[in-house]
């Protein structure tokens, strides 16, 4: 799975929940709430103050590492 900042939140967590501890980090603890899964990466980080880009390689990493 490749992550852009387009990519929804849900998608994510549906494919590997053990990245919730990278949203929870960055201030977004709302990640159970419907309207938040259905949330793109770029929109969630632009709402909480944090950087898209970053928020992206990491999760990426995660997803490389998973190979």
């Amino acid at each position: 799975m490749v992550i852009t900042q387009d990519t929804l939140i849900g998608d994510v967590l549906d494919k590997d929940r053990a990245t919730a501890p990278y949203f929870l980090e960055m201030g977004m603890h709302c990640l159970g709430c419907p309207h938040s899964r259905a949330e793109s990466i770029g929109e969630a980080c632009m709402v909480h103050g944090t950087n898209a880009d970053e928020l992206v390689k990491k999760l990426n990493d995660h997803f490389k590492s998973e190979e």
